[in-house]
């Protein structure tokens, strides 16, 4: 079983009248709810209505796999939270990056860069294309994902060139975009998959809560040996003396 904690700022399902049409319980119960069947084992966690942004040692310590939706506030998640999350990465912890977590600030410094990106809200078209059919992130999902309404993000995204490039988009207005990437930080994993605008259904689509198991499971790492670091001694002699 992997343990798996979604995050989410939970504001603009409380601000936003047609973002709470939606997602009425918040995009995190949405998340948990179309996740259910995967045989994970979930727990949610939010901005305010947790303390330390439910995200305590205890709980990071425990997590195989933390999602993470933000939007509004990136500012407002502590920067003590945030090392604790980057360490946990650092050390092996799963990281998915949803959609406007590309600015949260754990995205940004384990990224080292702006993350920065064109967008526009006027529900356009997007085609998800995958470029990496063999990846198991890919497994089960179709060729291409069609989204009929959802936010434009464009390049350039000035992001760290990925490990692996899983989904490029393509939207109505023209922009592409490169919507799946993996990344190895320390000995953890990082997915960021771009869909997931809080005014449209997208994670109530099946693919793209496929993409997201998907995306656990290959982020889940297991059996871990962390490398070892400093002074060390020689495992065979040096010149006739082991030291």
């Amino acid at each position: 079983m992997i343990n798996v904690t979604i995050w989410n700022e939970f504001l603009n399902e409380k601000l936003n009248d047609e973002a709470k049409q939606v997602y009425p319980d918040g995009i995190h119960k949405a998340l948990a709810a179309g996740l259910a069947g995967e045989e994970f084992v979930i727990r949610t966690a939010t901005l305010h209505d947790d303390a330390e942004h439910g995200l305590g040692e205890e709980v990071l310590n425990s997590t195989d796999v933390l999602l993470w939706w933000g939007h509004k506030a990136h500012d407002q998640v502590s920067d003590e939270v945030t090392a604790r999350v980057v360490k946990r990465v650092q050390d092996g912890m799963g990281l998915i990056v949803l959609h406007s977590g590309h600015f949260s600030k754990p995205f940004k410094a384990l990224m080292g860069t702006s993350c920065d990106l064109k967008w526009r809200v006027a529900g356009e078209q997007e085609i998800i294309w995958s470029v990496n059919p063999s990846h198991p992130i890919t497994e089960g999902v179709n060729s291409k994902i069609l989204l009929e309404h959802e936010e434009m993000y464009g390049e350039f995204f000035d992001i760290p060139t990925p490990d692996e490039l899983i989904f490029v988009s393509n939207f109505e207005g023209g922009e592409v975009f490169r919507t799946g990437c993996t990344f190895r930080r320390g000995s953890g994993k990082i997915f960021y998959f771009r869909p997931g605008h809080e005014t449209y259904p997208t994670y109530y689509q099946p693919d793209i809560l496929k993409v997201i198991a998907n995306s656990i499971r290959w982020a889940c790492s297991t059996g871990i040996i962390n490398p070892i670091y400093g002074k060390s001694k020689a495992i065979r002699p040096l010149g006739g003396v082991l030291v």
